[in-house]
């Protein structure tokens, strides 16, 4: 790849796009005037001149190409109840040694005590910071961003000014929390200890979404997301470095999206189930924390109504926005959008065939509306609205069917941390969980206080759209104690919390089966296997549950294996 070409990669001049070229690069003549990054065999990040990410991208290139916005799962708290301190677990001689864990997330803090050994040197072999460009300090076959090896990190650590070696920092906390959690050291401060403390730690600092995608999808310009792309790209690295290094790796993905068909078919859904499969790796993923947020809705139409309406509550300061209707085949769905004044806005008809987006304007509001009769990615009707200018107030969506079955129908809004007082007025709490986690051969975990033993109330439910089983498994991610900064601690929830001390536990197991040979191929089916059939479940509630999946994570997990 020429330094044009890498430029492309970071530069807001240019779009990105991603490609299932399926072992075929000979389809990437088809895009004029573009560069490509190959992430595997089956896919690939082309770069496009911004100008072609027009309003009708959709029609141009397909849902599925543009990359999708995530963001973080997690919160804050300053004086909680319950608050929950990691320490004595069953020990057994298992501490995740030999084991990598791997986040994709935004960032660490590596001057923190949790995350070095009693001499002071680092537990992180290395960070790949894609945020910072350098002319040739990138990973091998990736072409962007800083690589920081484990040498240069103990050289910073040595330093007075350890970030004029390595400049790596983080802006949100969630990445320092999940990797403490997950694989900190030892803490007699604070009787802290991660849930597998001899692991050690390979970061993937994401670089920020870019301003053209913010603006297609309506995100505000402050909110902190990042790239489908960017997230697939991490992923391969994580991979690369454990092939080098010859060690099984856990990776834990505290990250979320709301933008898709939620059936595990979506371009990163495929590769992270790819993934999955390999000896030797783990994929562990937070339910998300979109439950009791208000932005799911579900319909069903049967007879003898011919309708189902969908209200939706439009904030004074959450204007533009995007929304996604998903439907099952092979029922087609009519879509009356009403203003909050009660006009008529658009009709989409059961007939509609344009494939191209079409723009409505309504006084100052404008809607870009894609229809899709078949998404080809999902196999599902899609119809994308993007709203900019939407007046305030209850609009509402009128949603007929077709022939004589049920029609049903989902309706899904992007991240609440993306929205500001936009909500449904008659929500679905179930079927919230976020992508990736309802894809399959992956572990889904969701939150609950440890302490008071109740789920997280924010915490995304099961199941998946097609009724899959998900979440997996429940385990603690409600007011956890967790490194902050360079030498503090702090209180924080979310089910990335849970992820990561789950991904400690699948460390230990893994540094069981793979290092000490128990089970030389294990992966993720294998531990998944393992953490479900041992959880501890509640007599009185059925199995699996769309709020706890098959129960909660058992943490003397060894005394149903050892």
């Amino acid at each position: 790849m020429t330094e044009s070409e890498r430029f492309k990669i970071t530069s807001d001049e240019y779009a990105d796009l991603i490609i299932d070229y399926n072992y075929d690069k000979g389809i990437f003549a088809q895009y004029p005037n573009t560069s490509y990054n190959i992430i595997n065999q089956r896919y690939a990040v082309l770069n496009i001149p911004v100008s072609d990410m027009t309003y009708n991208a959709v029609y141009k290139y397909g849902y599925a190409s543009i990359p999708k916005c995530y963001g973080l799962m997690f919160e804050s708290s300053t004086e909680p109840k319950g608050n929950y301190y990691i320490h004595n677990l069953p020990a057994y001689d298992y501490t995740g040694e030999g084991v990598l864990i791997g986040f994709i997330d935004g960032g660490i803090e590596y001057r923190n005590k949790a995350f070095q050994y009693a001499d002071n040197t680092t537990r992180i072999v290395s960070i790949w910071d894609q945020s910072i460009e350098s002319p040739d300090r990138y990973p091998a076959d990736l072409y962007y961003g800083t690589e920081y090896s484990r040498e240069q990190i103990n050289l910073a650590l040595q330093s007075e000014d350890p970030l004029s070696v390595v400049p790596s920092t983080e802006i949100s906390s969630q990445g320092t929390a999940m990797a403490g959690i997950a694989a900190g050291f030892y803490s007699n401060q604070f009787i802290f200890s991660g849930t597998a403390p001899k692991a050690e730690i390979v970061v993937v600092k994401l670089k920020p979404a870019k301003p053209y995608l913010k603006e297609f999808f309506n995100i505000p310009e402050e909110s902190l997301c990042y790239q489908e792309n960017d997230v697939m790209m991490g992923i391969k690295y994580l991979l690369q470095v454990a092939i080098s290094l010859q060690r099984p790796i856990i990776i834990a993905l505290g990250l979320a999206c709301n933008q898709g068909s939620h059936m595990g078919e979506d371009y990163i859904s495929k590769y992270i189930s790819e993934v999955g499969e390999l000896p030797g790796v783990a994929v562990i993923v937070g339910a998300g924390d979109e439950g009791n947020r208000y932005g799911h809705y579900y319909g069903e139409i049967s007879s003898p109504n011919i309708y189902n309406t969908a209200e939706l509550n439009v904030g004074e300061e959450s204007e533009n926005f995007s929304m996604e209707l998903w439907g099952y085949p092979p029922n087609l769905l009519a879509v009356d959008i009403i203003a909050p004044n009660g006009d008529l806005v658009y009709h989409i008809s059961l007939s509609f065939r344009q494939l191209n987006t079409i723009p409505v304007y309504y006084n100052n509001t404008v809607i870009y509306i894609d229809y899709r009769l078949q998404e080809p990615i999902a196999g599902t009707q899609l119809i994308l609205l993007r709203f900019q200018n939407a007046y305030k107030g209850i609009w509402s969506f009128q949603v007929s069917g077709s022939y004589d079955l049920v029609n049903r129908f989902h309706i899904w809004l992007p991240l609440h941390q993306f929205l500001s007082n936009t909500y449904f007025i008659n929500p679905d709490i179930n079927t919230t969980l976020s992508i990736p986690a309802n894809t399959i051969n992956i572990i889904t975990v969701t939150a609950y206080n440890p302490v008071f033993f109740e789920l997280y109330y924010y915490s995304s439910r099961g199941f998946t759209k097609t009724n899959e089983p998900k979440p997996d498994i429940t385990a603690p991610g409600v007011n956890m104690v967790v490194p902050a900064g360079v030498d503090q601690f702090a209180y924080f929830t979310g089910t990335s919390m849970a992820c990561a001390y789950t991904a400690g536990i699948a460390a230990r197991l893994m540094e069981w089966g793979v290092i000490d040979k128990n089970l030389p191929n294990m992966n993720c089916t294998f531990i998944r296997y393992i953490v479900t059939s041992s959880a501890r479940r509640d007599s009185s509630t059925n199995y699996p549950n769309q709020n706890w999946g098959f129960g909660i994570l058992e943490e003397n997990i060894f005394g149903s294996i050892v």
